[in-house]
């Protein structure tokens, strides 16, 4: 017989693997199988821990073997030509010169017999769980758990394999397999003790869990009513352990433990941006503020810090201060109350407006990637542009739906998002009554060895309807140009220009749109596994109505970027230059932060 041998390390002690030249497929299973071949490094173990790995390594490479469909095969380990299952563990030689593994696989084995029962009707087992396919370990342990957890989604908490009959034919290079599951009774959640809280109430936990006690069991129902727990952020762990034993009235006791984080937290940000400025940003947070996982946060900002402040007319610094109330579990155990005030100063191009705003809404988790809320605020505001001063006051209805599929929202490599908000607003005193309409989705998807270019693109719409552009709250327009819509361009670089008279004659009229699309694509690309580079482009339009038209004006940006992993999100450093207007390919901006920019 032919064979191929592949050397592990060139130290003194050299481990090789042999194959037959017909299964060389198989080597890098049974590389990463044996522990003898994985000592050759650049620190090789001594010639006890050789000896030891051999030893071991005849269980591993056999279920290598299997996991692969080989049944018959015959594995032989020498160290220095002495076979080492005949080696006594504490009898090593002072020295390893060579250990050589050879393999011989033998046939591949199909599946003949392939039955488990008894299974429910929504049962899936594998597709190579099947007569005539190969027969591979890992797709037996894959049915078999596709059984047992198709009984406990239906109630049968205990479901179990009950025996098993696994039988090679060997003439005829054949795998029988016959599983028995053993459902048990149907069971509903019983009695629930909590362990482990010192500072949030027993029954506040109890009630923010709203584990349905009566109800069938659900394995979901378990993972939704942890993850409720979880999202409060005042538990640093959640774990459901389920009785040993059945309970009365087939009813599953089971036991919650949590560990409760520090109660306060303070934390700081910042980002950079040659066209808007530095942002820094500041916040405390109590986790627990009434004992009931209550969370209350100040949050304090000043951006485009470093620009102009000569009132309107430019970019200057802008404040905010926020304070934000939330109750988990408010009136039902999926839904959150969450109540912020706002005060701040928004020193823009176009307007200067001082506002305070107060809200109260109900944020409902219908799954764990599906929110909505739905709230009433009051908003109160000053506006002053280059052609008038006017003050309003606004009834406020906010609407919002979050559909959240991304693999990680600091850097997707995966999945979707889409958010869509809706604010009707009612004119108490000044402007007229309308409606604020804002969508934005993302989408991801990556190719190549390690995922390791990914392609993401970014659409955004907004409307403003019922009000006329010059009565609408000036900060409800929409602008285009910066960061968070067409990098490269000048920040609100893209607005609209009319005129009005507002009694006095004809005066030139510069506001945000009624309108806004835009569209961000980027391609990234992981060059190493800390370090990235990113190539973009973005493009927007704003229009003077409730919907672009043909002939409003539009701008575009590209650039290149880099990427530096963090472990909790990258360092974005952005350069990008307008690839429309009279700057064209002129300016460069510069943007710094963390995340990925959408």
């Amino acid at each position: 017989m032919t064979c191929a041998v592949a050397a592990g390390s060139a130290s003194a002690q050299q481990a090789t693997l042999v194959l037959p030249p017909e299964r060389e497929g198989l080597r890098d299973t049974l590389t990463e199988a044996s522990l003898t071949l994985a000592l050759g490094g650049e620190e090789p173990g001594s010639a006890q821990d050789y000896v030891a790995a051999a030893r071991a390594d005849y269980r591993r490479l056999l279920t290598g073997l299997y996991a692969e469909g080989f049944y018959s095969g015959t594995i032989s380990i020498t160290v220095d030509g002495r076979e080492a299952s005949g080696l006594a563990p504490l009898d090593a030689p002072n020295t390893v010169n060579s250990v050589v593994i050879t393999v011989n696989p033998g046939p591949r084995f199909n599946f003949g017999t392939a039955s488990i029962s008894p299974t429910t009707p929504s049962t899936e087992l594998p597709e190579g769980f099947a007569t005539g396919r190969v027969a591979r370990t890992p797709v037996i342990r894959e049915a078999v758990n596709a059984a047992v957890n198709a009984w406990q989604e239906d109630g049968h908490a205990k479901a179990t394999p009950a025996g098993q009959q696994i039988t090679a034919i060997h003439p005829e290079e054949r795998l029988d397999v016959t599983v028995q599951i053993a459902p048990g009774p149907r069971l509903s959640f019983g009695e629930l003790t909590i362990e482990g809280n010192e500072d949030v109430r027993t029954a506040r936990i109890r009630e923010i869990a709203g584990l349905p006690v009566g109800e069938v069991y659900s394995p979901a129902e378990l993972e939704r009513s942890a993850n409720r727990l979880r999202r409060t952020g005042t538990f640093q762990s959640v774990a459901y352990v389920e009785s040993d034993s059945i309970g009365p009235n087939d009813t599953l006791p089971f036991t919650l433990q949590v560990v409760e984080q520090i109660p306060r937290r303070i934390g700081a940000g910042a980002e950079l941006s040659s066209s808007e400025g530095l942002t820094v940003s500041a916040y405390w947070l109590h986790r627990n503020l009434l004992g009931g996982a209550e969370r209350f946060r100040i949050d304090a900002e000043i951006s485009d810090i470093n620009t102009t402040d000569d009132g309107f007319g430019d970019n200057g610094t802008d404040y905010s201060v926020l304070l934000s109330f939330g109750r988990p579990s408010t009136f039902r155990s999926n839904a959150d109350l969450s109540v912020t005030a706002e005060i701040s100063r928004d020193d823009e191009p176009d307007y200067l407006l001082d506002s305070a705003e107060i809200e109260a809404s109900l944020i409902k988790y219908v799954r764990d990637d599906l929110t909505y809320q739905m709230g009433l605020g009051l908003l109160t505001a000053r506006e002053e542009t280059s052609f008038r001063e006017r003050s309003y006051t606004l009834l406020t209805l906010p609407l919002q739906g979050t559909l959240e599929r991304r693999n990680d929202p600091l850097d997707a490599t995966s999945g979707y998002f889409l958010d869509l908000e809706l604010t009707p607003f009612l004119t108490i005193t000044g402007g007229e009554n309308g409606a604020r309409l804002y969508a934005d989705g993302r989408i991801y998807q990556s190719f190549g060895e390690d995922d390791r270019l990914t392609l993401a693109a970014r659409g955004q719409f907004g409307s403003v309807v019922g009000a006329d552009i010059l009565q609408a709250p000036a900060d409800y327009l929409f602008y285009a140009g910066g960061g968070g819509t067409v990098r490269g361009q000048a920040f609100q670089a893209l607005a609209i220009d009319s005129v009005a008279d507002f009694g006095t004659g004809p005066t030139d009229v510069r506001t945000g749109g009624a309108s806004f699309l835009g569209g961000q694509f980027e391609a990234r690309v992981k060059i190493t596994d800390q370090i990235g580079a990113v190539g973009f482009y973005d493009i927007a339009v704003v229009g003077a109505e409730a919907f672009p038209m043909d002939g409003d004006d539009w701008i575009a940006g590209a650039g290149i970027g880099l990427r530096y992993d963090t472990g909790i999100g990258p360092i974005r450093l952005d350069l990008a230059t307008p690839t429309t207007g009279d700057s064209a390919g002129e300016r460069l901006e510069v943007y710094i932060g963390i995340g990925q920019s959408f």
